[in-house]
């Protein structure tokens, strides 16, 4: 089963008994899940089964939204004008204009836009009988979003595996080139030892020594086990029906442990060029990961 990202959007629209609900929501990446759909005020008592079929749906990611309802009619409620309120904005107005000599020039517009002289008065709804019909306006947007969330992450995926795959061939590499490490070592230390007019350097214990110590501080084997463990982890991962991006980011966070104890340990440089590839196309894989559920 394909990865889920954390992005996307759905629309759903549905109506009953003189009452028509539409809903949109959205999401984007979050550590958890986060919920914030907006009611209309005379529903807020229906928030929680609007968070309950979230959660239903979704593990992780910030959800957010919008639902409205309206009347058959187009309407959502009535218009309020409170007219002595009006009245004595006018007044107050007109009055200090005079004083301050200013022009009149108040108009129906401007007395509109002024606090607390139009209100809308939502009309009562039976919840109830709302809630059906929310649930299925609901139910599609969010069904739409899980779509969007679905395609996303069959392209998050196959990304990864691409990246991955480059991973495992930096891996490969790396393993191929830490024998030469000692050997490369052992060659330059007896150069530079004949150069300085040492002779019968091999069957020198202390020589053989110190590339035994060289050769026990520069073994990368154990890193080089567990980066190829970790790899495959992550790819079995990307096989998985349950969300899996906390543990993917995990994931990364080891191998860039590993890696970075390889760079620190193969003093060769060919070796470490692997190394700075290999976290930098790891870095890519980890902002990709951050938006998978």
């Amino acid at each position: 089963m394909a990865l889920k990202s954390m992005t996307g959007f759905g629309e759903g629209a549905a109506s009953a008994s003189g009452m028509s609900v539409t809903a949109e929501v959205s999401s984007v990446n979050r550590k958890q899940l986060d919920i914030n759909v907006n009611l209309p005020r005379n529903l807020v008592t229906l928030d929680a089964l609007v968070q309950s079929k979230v959660r239903a749906e979704f593990s992780r990611g910030r959800v957010s939204g919008i639902i409205r309802v309206e009347a058959a009619d187009g309407s959502s409620g009535s218009v309020r004008i409170d007219e002595k309120l009006a009245s004595q904005y006018v007044k107050g107005i007109r009055e200090t204009a005079r004083k301050l000599k200013l022009a009149d020039d108040l108009g129906a517009e401007g007395l509109t836009r002024l606090a607390g002289v139009v209100s809308i008065e939502q009309e009562s709804l039976d919840t109830d009988q709302i809630s059906s019909v929310l649930d299925e306006a609901l139910g599609k947007a969010l069904k739409g979003l899980a779509k969007m969330r679905a395609t996303e992450g069959k392209a998050l995926e196959k990304d990864l595996r691409e990246r991955i795959a480059l991973l495992d061939d930096g891996v490969k590499a790396i393993r191929k080139l830490a024998p030469t490490v000692v050997v490369a070592y052992r060659e330059k230390l007896f150069q530079r030892l004949e150069e300085a007019g040492l002779e019968d350097l091999a069957s020198d214990e202390r020589i053989v020594k110190e590339v035994a110590i060289f050769a026990d501080r520069c073994d990368i084997s154990e890193e080089l086990t567990r980066l190829k463990s970790h790899l495959a982890q992550t790819r079995k991962l990307l096989r998985s029906s349950e969300p899996v991006g906390r543990t993917l980011d995990f994931l990364c966070q080891e191998l860039f442990r590993e890696i970075n104890t390889v760079g620190s340990k193969a003093n060769e440089v060919e070796i470490t060029r692997l190394v700075v590839a290999f976290k930098t196309e790891l870095e890519r894989i980890r902002e990709q990961v951050q938006n998978i559920e």
